[in-house]
């Protein structure tokens, strides 16, 4: 019994109300962890709107998270959502925020050179999509990078290596190019895969995906990175993309070739933080009466289109207060053919109870300016709520 009491002694390490779980023979490492987080979301409707469906209250996540090492040689994740898995279950559509299974990869680090990651997962692509929600003050990312533009995960394989001792990451990937939805199984009836790749610098010291300044860094720290991808989707006459898989816009997989670009860039220091991001988008469909063109010629689209925009942010960190200040705008043109963009201004503030492990946290929406192809009912949004994290 004392052998049977020691050996799950070592087996089992717990430390902090919310501390991780990990169990370990020596070899091979599991830790487990997760959360719940819910919010209220209140809707200011305009003129004439009558429908209130979106005041309500919503169960964000339900996450499960398991992260295991094998020697030095594997690593693993699986990362589940069950509260957008029973949403999907219910037929809603996905969202490609938050989808039910989040990641589910491995990693190889066995070549010493280079680390290959294999699996589902979020994409080496825009700072903004990498950092975890749970290290934001938001409760949904801006527009640009939520995943209807260009898509957040994806199935495919990444390599990936780092230098000067974290300061440049390169990261290059090939994907199924279909984002959340290639889960399901199938590529498009074009076959063709999606590539991607990026490359971050910082200085004078490495730069976590992460937005606000906690650590209260006594020095100025920068980074700044470079982002692309490219697919060429071109379907076969009479064929179509699985429901949902071109996004909310029409623009995350089109008929033909896409190009995107992106820059983004963060500092920190004191307490203060700031991000900018930025992405462009040109798509060039097969079809001269493809819906992205918009019933004009060719002489007036030279057979492509723009879209893109950018985000910019501020965050302040008053630790003492524990409470976080971010405010956030934002900018978006959904298609250089048709006059006109989006424009948003969101504050947010949080309050931290146990650091970002249990947080309540207020976002505040405003719609400047609406594009005349996607106009909404409403004109601002209040989401309240609160966050655990069980690590």
């Amino acid at each position: 019994m004392k052998k049977l009491y020691s050996y799950l002694v070592l087996l089992f390490s717990v430390s902090g109300a919310f501390a991780q779980l990990t169990i370990s023979n020596g070899n091979h490492t599991l830790e487990i962890s997760g959360g719940v987080s819910a919010y209220y979301n209140y809707r200011v409707l305009k003129t004439g709107e009558f429908e209130k469906n979106k005041d309500r209250f919503k169960l964000r996540d339900a996450e499960l998270q398991l992260e295991g090492r094998i020697g030095n040689t594997w690593e693993y994740e699986l990362q589940v959502d069950f509260a957008d898995m029973a949403a999907n279950n219910n037929n809603a559509q996905p969202d490609p925020e938050n989808p039910g299974l989040a990641d589910a990869y491995i990693k190889y680090k066995g070549l010493k050179f280079v680390e290959i990651q294999a699996g589902y997962g979020k994409l080496f692509y825009s700072r903004s999509s990498m950092v975890p929600f749970t290290f934001s003050t938001y409760w949904q990312r801006a527009d640009l990078t939520r995943g209807d533009i260009f898509s957040q995960r994806d199935v495919g394989v990444t390599v990936m290596k780092d230098f000067w001792n974290q300061r440049i990451n390169a990261y290059a990937g090939i994907y199924t190019g279909l984002g959340e939805l290639s889960l399901n199984g199938d590529n498009d009836a074009s076959g063709q895969p999606e590539y991607a790749a990026r490359v971050d610098f910082s200085y004078p010291s490495r730069f976590r995906y992460r937005e606000i300044d906690d650590r209260i860094t006594p020095i100025p720290m920068f980074t700044v990175g470079i982002n692309a991808r490219y697919a060429n989707k071109a379907l076969p006459d009479g064929e179509v993309f699985p429901d949902n898989a071109t996004g909310e816009y029409g623009l995350k997989v089109i008929n033909g070739k896409r190009y995107v670009y992106g820059f983004d860039a963060a500092f920190q220091y004191l307490g203060f933080s700031a991000q900018f991001e930025m992405h462009q988008i040109k798509g060039m469909p097969q079809l001269a009466n493809d819906p992205l063109l918009h019933n004009l010629t060719a002489a007036q689209t030279g057979g492509y289109f723009l879209a893109g925009g950018y985000v910019a942010q501020v965050n302040y960190f008053a630790k003492s207060l524990k409470t976080i200040v971010s405010a956030r705008y934002e900018q978006l043109d959904l298609n250089d053919l048709v006059r006109g963009n989006s424009r948003r201004f969101s504050p947010a503030i949080a309050y931290q109870i146990d650091g970002f492990d249990a947080m309540i946290k207020f976002q505040y929406f405003n719609i400047l300016k609406e594009e005349t192809i996607d106009p909404f009912k409403w004109q601002e949004q209040y989401r309240l709520g609160i966050q655990l994290n069980f690590k």
